[in-house]
């Protein structure tokens, strides 16, 4: 089964634009992809805490044949450079239930992938481990999360081997707190580390550019970063008004989170 509106107690869909997209169902995650820029515009993934299984990761990448290759970034783009295949949905995220082999399968295609500076891939632990400090913080129902994760593709994002690279990257984690949905949102910030001095740009006024910079951001900025419809998402947010107020919250580790 794909990713599941229903999953949670409280329906949650998948965040949607006006761009047209091409719908690619896998175990336990969909992929929205943008045959444009040949990168996810959306990857929403059910996580079920309960159920997860622990599977040697494997590296078998390969492009989807559901669409045609020229749609998708493939290995040509991360050849001998500094960028690596950052999974969208986490190879760990739907590896749960009966189907958790082939839902470990399914992470390796290229449509769950997008270029990330490999400083940035190998390093990021407080972008990688967002979900699992929600998962332990919250009152998750059923220990069940549905996470929305992928690239914001900008016209100003660099061109490189065909594409053009993204420089930010968001998450939404979704929860259910007692009887209501929850979120909360974040944007990671790569630019510094992309090759093209002229395309690094900072999203806020701070001077200071480190390898890779993570925010703690309002739902509702995401949705205007991405010109993504997401309503629920928005409702739920679990950021307090007086902290939104402040657009980016830079994280330096998992206790400046706010939820």
């Amino acid at each position: 089964m794909a990713f599941s509106p229903d999953f949670l107690t409280v329906r949650v869909d998948l965040p949607r634009g006006a761009d047209a997209v091409t719908t690619l169902d896998y175990t336990h995650f969909t992929v929205l992809l943008d045959a444009s820029r040949r990168l996810a515009r959306v990857a929403g993934v059910n996580v079920d805490g309960t159920a997860l299984v622990d599977l040697e990761r494997g590296d078998d990448w390969r492009l989807d044949d559901r669409v045609p290759a020229e749609a998708q970034t493939g290995p040509a783009v991360y050849a001998n450079n500094g960028f690596d295949r950052g999974h969208l949905v986490r190879r760990r995220d739907p590896v749960w239930g009966v189907d958790a082999k082939q839902a470990n399968s399914d992470t390796f295609h290229y449509t769950n992938a997008a270029p990330q500076a490999s400083e940035f891939n190998q390093s990021a632990e407080l972008w990688l481990g967002l979900e699992n400090h929600v998962l332990d913080f919250a009152s998750v129902e059923r220990l069940r999360l549905s996470v929305f994760t992928a690239p914001v593709l900008s016209p100003d994002d660099p061109p490189y081997r065909g594409i053009r690279v993204p420089l930010r990257f968001w998450k939404i984690i979704a929860w259910v707190a007692g009887d209501d949905l929850a979120s909360a949102a974040f944007v990671l910030d790569q630019s510094p580390l992309v090759p093209d001095a002229e395309k690094r740009r900072a999203i806020t006024d701070e001077p200071e550019l480190g390898p890779f910079r993570t925010f703690e951001v309002a739902v509702q900025q995401v949705a205007s970063l991405t010109g993504l419809v997401m309503p629920e998402l928005i409702a739920a947010d679990h950021l307090p008004e007086t902290v939104a107020a402040e657009p980016w919250r830079r994280l330096r580790s998992f206790s400046d989170i706010v939820l």
